[in-house]
């Protein structure tokens, strides 16, 4: 017999409430479940929507306007380009980059730990005008023997190079006469576009100091002025950064400048008038910070070589493969090439090796000899398109120890794609331990310098006896090193490959990781 319809209507009525109830009872299941797991409801719609959950957490892009500072936004990972700009790995002693866990600090959950500027982010001191861009306005004055205003040009890169129609050296943009003592103001305008800036310290792993120093002192080291006048600016910055919070945090182990000139520039050891350069790097505080500079003095701790500035500046990293692919089918009709100028003093022993280096050279058919020395070719050691010329001719490069250790020349020849010859193991490998490999046969040769100047050996016959499976190693080791020791235009970013500002930072923030990591170390060791 069938049901009345009444009863039918109940029984229905039941079912739907008995499902509604078994439903309901599921979802605070589930919701206490997630709440235990710390995703709250959230858990849920994450997988019944399929809501990409770490999509909730991202940052905005940061801007790219170079005067807004990026003070939470994320910075997507680069994408690093193997065949172009990969090195061997770098000791944690000289600057590897070590994850926040080898410092003692937890790490967040994966699915939590969605900043990737985690442990880059860089606060920059907002310092006095005197100590950056009132040095800029004195430009005049920056160099006792030439003008440096048309230098501070183009960000500090300098006047813009033009070649003449005919001339097929370069390529067409983004090459400047840039000067060699101009690395602190590139640096500084690099990094106001640094993607990882902060302004809130507490979140910073490194401080930077835009100080410049190397133009500082460069007013001074001719024309007889007193070390007093000589040490008030570092002096008056030191004594104002140890006043600063940021200071007191690591008592200044996470600060560090840029100077634009050699060390021993900032080393000066005495207070007599006649001795050269500062003592900036002598202050108590000073030595606590990490400097980068064109060359170190040797076995200094707080020291950091790095490339001197070349002529290009590229704005894209296509520039740079053209550039590349340029410089692996250029023509190289002589076996080596010489860009310098004799010493007077032959008694020193830089003076006897360049004077023997022009005198084998002019004397072999297969040298190119550019004289720096010679008034009417003068101006074309300064002429970046005939020293690229007189690189991109050549095997190799000729590159004997100057005024210091190291020239800039090598990196003008490193970007020629002409391989170096050294003859001194503090002109490179001593030196540049980030940007060029540890195996310094791998792209160049070195010649003892005793070997030469007491003539045990013919630059030319060494040479030549290089074999043909070495050299064209070499010249691809060189050509894979050029994006390494170039600095791009500051105004603008490179994703797929590091420039020689990428990986200075990555060696500062390295250095820095590795003093937080010893500290807590001895600190637990201690407790």
């Amino acid at each position: 017999m069938d049901k009345p319809p009444l009863r039918m209507f109940f029984d229905n009525l039941r079912f739907v409430f008995l499902i509604s109830f078994m439903f309901c009872f599921s979802l605070l299941l589930l919701d206490y479940y997630a709440s235990v797991s710390d995703h709250g409801t959230e858990f849920i719609l994450f997988h019944i929507n399929g809501t990409n959950h770490a999509q909730r957490h991202t940052m905005p892009e940061p801007s790219n306007s170079s005067s807004i500072f990026n003070e939470t936004g994320c910075c997507p990972e680069k994408e690093i380009h193997a065949n172009q700009n990969d090195v061997s790995e770098i000791p944690a002693a000289q600057g590897e980059v070590h994850t926040r866990n080898n410092v003692g600090v937890v790490a967040d959950p994966p699915s939590r730990n969605l900043d990737s500027c985690s442990g880059k982010y860089i606060y920059v001191h907002d310092l006095a005008r005197r100590f950056n861009e009132d040095l800029l306005k004195g430009c005049h004055s920056l160099v006792r023997w030439f003008d440096m205003c048309p230098y501070m040009t183009n960000l500090g890169l300098g006047p813009k190079v033009i070649e003449k129609p005919k001339e097929k050296v370069l390529l067409k943009e983004n090459w400047y006469a840039t000067n060699q003592f101009s690395l602190e103001v590139i640096f500084h305008n690099t990094m106001k576009n640094y993607k990882c800036l902060t302004k809130d310290s507490s979140l910073a792993s490194a401080i930077y100091v835009p100080y410049y120093a190397g133009l500082d002192v460069g007013q001074y080291l001719w024309g007889g002025f007193n070390v007093s006048t000589r040490d008030a600016s570092p002096k008056e910055l030191v004594k104002w950064l140890a006043q600063q919070p940021e200071w007191k945090r690591m008592w200044g182990r996470d600060h560090f400048i840029v100077g634009g000139r050699i060390s021993w520039d900032f080393r000066r050891g005495t207070d007599i008038n006649d001795d050269w350069g500062t003592k900036l790097m002598l202050l108590p505080e000073a030595k606590n910070m990490s400097i980068l500079l064109i060359e170190s003095a040797g076995s200094k701790e707080n020291e950091f070589p790095i490339p001197y500035p070349t002529y290009f500046h590229p704005t894209k990293e296509r520039e740079i493969f053209q550039w590349q692919k340029k410089m692996r089918n250029v023509k190289r009709p002589y076996l080596f090439s010489f860009a310098g100028a004799p010493r007077p003093d032959s008694n020193s022993l830089s003076s006897s090796i360049r004077n023997e280096i022009i005198k084998q050279c002019q004397s072999s058919r297969s040298c190119r000899f550019l004289n720096c020395h010679d008034s009417h070719h003068r101006n074309h050691c300064n002429d970046p398109v005939q020293v690229t010329k007189v690189f991109q001719s050549s095997v190799f490069c000729i590159q004997p120890p100057g005024d210091s250790f190291t020239r800039r020349s090598t990196f003008d020849s490193i970007l020629a794609g002409c391989i170096p010859v050294f003859f001194d193991p503090n002109s490179a490998y001593n030196q540049y331990l980030w940007h060029l490999p540890k195996n310094g046969s791998s792209y160049s040769v070195y010649i003892p310098v005793t070997d030469v100047t007491q003539k045990r050996v013919m630059i030319n016959e060494t040479l030549s006896r290089v074999p043909k499976s070495e050299v064209l190693a070499m010249k691809k080791e060189i050509i894979r090193l050029i994006p390494r020791i170039i600095y791009r235009y500051p105004s603008s970013r490179l994703e797929t490959v590091e420039d020689a500002f990428d990986i200075s930072v990555k060696g500062i923030l390295g250095r820095i990781e590795a003093i937080k990591r010893d500290t807590t170390k001895v600190n637990d060791s201690s407790s």
